[in-house]
């Protein structure tokens, strides 16, 4: 099965191996190996170099939406959904993450399935992306880079609990954006809070939309 990312916001014009080389390596999304295979539009259609997305008309809002199934850190390629833990994170667990920023600021949801049924998981939007190493993905994002404020205010906290299924979602709103590059993934915890053990993560590429890059 092989997943999809859509972004909407203009896409600018690349060649056909950069762009390749930048959904495969970049955006892990989707399959049990996390592969990506386009760029579509909210309507799910491809858009090809200098299309548009269905929600970038006139700055009233852009985002994207990313989906992927999770695979274990040894898998032959590298995953962009890390299992760490394959109870509470069995490989197969389904997860969606969408940004969408408007004139009110960023609003962050995620979406899973096939998880530890009754968890209370803890997850936050981090830095760097994924890797087969659980500290790979670094640090919170941070809107003010300061230790002292680790906390739902500061940082992107998507703490959720799932029912008996193993489904749950949520959402965190801030006034200020995701800059390019400043945050690249999101990482599930053992436990709920500002930290704990890492036992799932999500490469997402994260951006500041409004500004029309990502």
């Amino acid at each position: 099965m092989t997943g999809r990312i859509r972004v909407h916001e203009r896409v600018r014009t690349m060649g056909a191996v950069a762009a390749a080389v930048l959904l495969a390596g970049t955006v892990g999304t989707a399959g049990i190996a996390g592969t990506a295979s386009a760029a579509y539009a909210e309507d799910g259609s491809s858009k090809g170099a200098g299309g548009r997305g269905a929600d970038s008309r006139g700055g009233d809002g852009q985002g994207l939406t990313v989906d992927g199934r999770f695979a274990p850190a040894s898998a032959f390629v590298p995953p962009g959904a890390v299992s760490y833990d394959p109870t509470l994170v069995p490989a197969g667990g389904w997860i969606q993450v969408r940004q969408k920023t408007d004139r009110k600021g960023t609003t962050v949801t995620v979406r899973v399935k096939g998880l530890g049924p009754n968890h209370a998981f803890g997850m936050h939007v981090h830095e760097k992306a994924c890797g087969v190493d659980p500290a790979a993905a670094g640090k919170h994002y941070q809107h003010v880079k300061d230790p002292k404020l680790v906390n739902p205010d500061n940082e992107v906290w998507l703490d959720l609990t799932t029912d008996g299924s193993g489904s749950a979602g949520a959402t965190a709103h801030h006034v200020w954006g995701l800059p390019k590059g400043a945050a690249n993934s999101v990482v599930l915890h053992r436990e709920q809070g500002g930290a704990g053990d890492r036992v799932g993560c999500f490469t997402v590429p994260f951006g500041d939309f409004r500004t029309g890059v990502k």
